[in-house]
């Protein structure tokens, strides 16, 4: 019986490979929708896996966490820089970072943070080490430069209209270890250059700073000082951070350092700075801190975590959940796996039709060769058999082709966006993929039944004589 079912298949070749064709197609595509929605949701909750809270300005909850944990391009107001100093000073906080953007180089953003978020947030260097001085830069591993090489820092982007900045350059130092992040491809720099380099902070990066007898940095104390002893106001720029609301003088949240941020007017534009190269590093934040578009906080414990979460949501100030964010944005994802998947399903409802259809066809312009099965003796279970194996192994080989192209398709995908954006999503089946692959084939064998009855239902005299 097999080998005439083999050689019913070459004879028909054909037919059969116009059937596994559209039976691949039609699963791979219900396929290719399942894999990548589930690594899209896999792979950005491992992103921010390793950022517990973010606090920044008020407004969009969702915008806050895709700046500042995904790097995704759009304008931020700033939360003022007193936020991030009392963060500093809570004892139920384990480290707070702040973040500073705005700039890029080839494509890639620059990003201003600290060493303590880069050490708590990354497995280690590959090679090179921690920046320590101010004209220093550390890579993510998904950047495509090498150590020594000079980043002339652009405002905004190349896409974006941006400018690059006269003055200031980055030496790489340091290349990281991968995290499967959008950090992966960011050139992270210490916060103070940032500042600036836009023109923030002391004036302009050029004064000296000035240390006690144990060391300890005044440059952030909440005043400047310069070397002919004239002491002028805490924080130059303070006239450039957002006003903390419910002062007097609050005003609007300016949105700078925004990842792309050269449609933002330009609003540093008369005030650039530049960097000491060889300044060191100082991260003990004062009065005079510049305002910020995000801070990234690591409370201490989950409790610690809720308390200041509900602390910093006030009219001035934001404390997200970065998980709470992806939920609201997974149920949008679903809502729209559910529309592919529906379009999926009706393709193969189409093809299943088709097949049902082409094949009834088929048994009735092979009357004849049922009927002389009959006539020399083939029992009606085995003509059954036949009929149902044929067409039950070409849609089974389509299914299974189907999941292959359907994993390729993902793959592909999931490739691209990493190249973009830096998160890695983790295609691959499970076991609700092989139980999918379970329910195909059972309905494989409901569709092949179809004929085959019609075939068992032949008489062998009415065949032959047709």
């Amino acid at each position: 019986m097999i080998r005439f079912i083999l050689a019913d298949l070459r004879r028909l070749w054909l037919g059969g490979a116009v059937v596994v064709l559209l039976v691949a197609l039609a699963t791979a595509l219900g396929v290719a929708v399942t894999l990548q929605e589930r690594s899209l949701r896999l792979g950005s909750a491992r992103a921010a896996d390793k950022f517990d809270l973010v606090v920044g300005a008020a407004g969009s909850e969702t915008q806050l966490v895709l700046s500042s944990i995904f790097l995704q391009a759009a304008p931020l107001p700033l939360v003022d820089g007193s936020v991030l100093t009392r963060l500093y000073a809570d004892p139920r906080v384990d480290w707070a970072a702040p973040v500073g953007f705005g700039d890029s180089f080839a494509g890639y953003p620059i990003v201003g943070t600290t060493t303590k978020l880069i050490s708590s947030t990354t497995p280690g260097f590959a090679e090179g080490k921690m920046f320590a001085l101010e004209g220093e830069a550390v890579l993510g591993a998904a950047v495509n430069l090498p150590l020594g090489a000079e980043i002339k820092p652009m405002h905004g982007t190349a896409e974006t209209g941006g400018h690059t900045h006269a003055g200031p350059a980055y030496k790489v130092i340091g290349k990281l270890q991968p995290t499967g992040t959008p950090w992966d491809r960011a050139i992270l720099v210490p916060i103070q250059a940032v500042w600036h380099v836009h023109g923030l902070g002391e004036e302009h990066g050029h004064e000296e700073e000035h240390h006690d007898g144990d060391g300890h940095d005044h440059a952030h104390e909440g005043e400047e000082h310069h070397e002919d002893g004239e002491t002028h106001v805490e924080g130059e720029a303070a006239e450039h951070a957002t006003p903390v609301a419910g002062t007097p003088a609050a005003q609007p949240a300016k949105p700078a350092f925004a990842l792309g941020a050269a449609s933002s007017a330009h609003i540093e534009e008369d005030h650039h700075g530049s960097i000491d190269p060889d300044a060191p590093v100082v991260e003990t934040f004062g009065a005079s801190t510049p305002g910020l578009p995000a801070i990234l906080v690591k409370p201490k414990t989950i409790a610690d975590a809720y308390r200041l979460r509900q602390e910093y949501r006030t009219g001035s100030t934001l404390g997200v959940f970065p998980g709470e964010v992806l939920t609201r944005l997974y149920a949008t994802l679903g809502d729209a796996k559910m529309i592919l998947s529906a379009v999926a399903a009706g393709s193969q409802g189409l093809v299943a039709a088709a097949l049902v259809l082409v094949t009834v066809i088929h048994v009735g312009q092979r009357r004849r060769q049922i009927g002389a099965l009959r006539a020399f003796g083939a029992p009606r279970l085995s003509v059954f058999t036949i009929v149902w194996l044929e067409l039950f192994l070409l849609v089974a080989l389509g299914i299974g082709i189907g999941f292959l192209i359907g994993l390729a398709v993902a793959q592909i995908g999931a490739q691209l966006f990493a190249a973009k954006s830096g998160v890695i999503l983790p295609v691959g089946f499970t076991r609700e993929d092989m139980r999918l692959a379970l329910v195909f084939l059972g309905f494989a064998g409901i569709l092949a039944a179809v004929p085959a009855l019609l075939a068992y239902r032949q008489s062998p005299a009415t065949a032959l004589r047709a």
